[in-house]
């Protein structure tokens, strides 16, 4: 089982569970912003990647306070067009794309 926490507006959850229900290997978690993301990593070790689907600035500024809070925290991934430096960019259009894909990369490297 592979866990995901997803920080998205809240608008986005239901089109991510979705796809998510085609994938029984994967379970998703959700934020809604930063202080959920730090909440749920704080409490749940066994999360494997962060998903952040937010607008690009909204993406780097997430992205810097968990690697701020958590440096050793699980790896981070969005978009291409809102990966930064220090998140890994995912070329993958749709939830489902951008699902398997970070499945995909978790395979790949564990």
């Amino acid at each position: 089982m592979i866990t995901v926490l997803v920080v998205c507006d809240p608008g986005r959850s239901g089109e991510l569970d979705a796809a998510a229900v085609r994938m029984p290997s994967l379970e998703l978690l959700h934020a809604h912003d930063v202080e959920q993301a730090l909440d749920r990593l704080a409490r749940n070790r066994r999360i494997d990647a962060v998903l952040l689907l937010l607008e690009p600035d909204r993406t780097a500024e997430v992205a810097s306070t968990i690697l701020e809070e958590d440096p050793a925290g699980p790896p981070l991934f969005a978009p291409e067009a809102s990966a930064g430096a220090e998140v890994r960019p995912l070329p993958a259009d749709g939830p489902e794309d951008l699902l398997r894909q970070v499945v995909r990369k978790l395979s790949a490297s564990g």
